[in-house]
């Protein structure tokens, strides 16, 4: 009885509907196989966004480390976790898709993180990268705990990031940077409007018949991503390697001042083969 018990408890987690979160939006509109569908078709933004930024901020990467490029593919498996939550709704769904940012977070940590706002303990980003990833897993077995405040422990190390971006950004004169800046902080905040209408208001919102606000944070937080990578980048290359004079730039077309941005290696380079 003990074994079947068991059994049943681990199928009941992948199960439709297993998780404790619901989204507003209405439930098998579309299909009867997806739950929330704009939320599920929403998340594929990440895999249309992430190969783009991938290929723009591959000669930084190289100059710089090749490391970096693992921030981006994890965004590749949020957008996946994402869209496989927001079809169950399962309780393995949830904790991917929060699991799955939490790294990328300790990813991003890990690799641009300022070393001169390291502990005094920290040698070198290399310790500093371990202390990183022993508390990410600690972390990870923790979420388990209490699932439903994952997402809120989430969303205060975008806090910390603000930050951490406002300390550096005070020595940065570059009108560009600063542009950049103020475009990654808008965007975020509206995507974090977004989330907390949609968690907070969706009553409104349902007397309203416009329950998509967690699909457009989808879209304007991998923006948002994208804008604020680069920038931390931009500010990363500038004290790692100044001797390629980075620069800002727009893709597809510069003159814009929109469209995906990503770094320009204007000096001469001294690669380093690193992984």
């Amino acid at each position: 009885m003990g074994g079947v018990y068991s059994s049943e408890r681990i199928t009941g987690v992948f199960s439709y509907e297993s998780s404790d979160i619901d989204w507003c939006e209405d439930n098998y509109i579309h299909s009867e196989h997806v739950v929330e569908y704009f939320n599920t078709v929403s998340s594929f933004t990440f895999f249309i966004i992430a190969p783009v930024m991938l290929y723009l901020l591959h000669p930084y990467a190289k100059e710089r480390s090749l490391s970096i490029h693992m921030v981006w593919v994890m965004m590749i498996f949020v957008g996946l976790f994402s869209a496989y939550f927001h079809m169950t709704l399962s309780f393995v769904g949830q904790m991917l898709d929060e699991l799955s940012i939490l790294w990328v977070l300790a990813v991003g940590y890990s690799v641009w993180f300022p070393r001169k706002l390291y502990p005094s303990f920290i040698k070198d980003r290399t310790m500093f990268s371990r202390l990183v990833m022993g508390i990410t897993v600690v972390t990870s077995v923790s979420s388990f705990v209490k699932p439903t405040a994952n997402a809120y422990a989430l969303n205060c190390f975008g806090l910390h990031l603000l930050y951490v971006l406002a300390l550096e950004m005070k020595s940065c004169s570059d009108q560009k940077a600063v542009r950049l800046a103020k475009l990654s902080v808008g965007l975020w905040t509206l995507a974090i409007t977004c989330w907390i209408s949609d968690r907070f208001g969706c009553s409104l919102w349902q007397r309203l018949n416009f329950c998509y606000l967690h699909g457009i944070w989808h879209i304007l937080i991998v923006m948002a991503v994208a804008y604020g990578s680069t920038l931390i980048a931009y500010l990363d290359a500038n004290n790692e390697i100044p001797y390629s004079l980075p620069g800002l730039q727009y893709w597809p077309c510069d003159k814009w001042a929109l469209g995906f941005p990503h770094l320009v290696l204007k000096g001469t380079t001294k690669t380093r083969k690193q992984c």
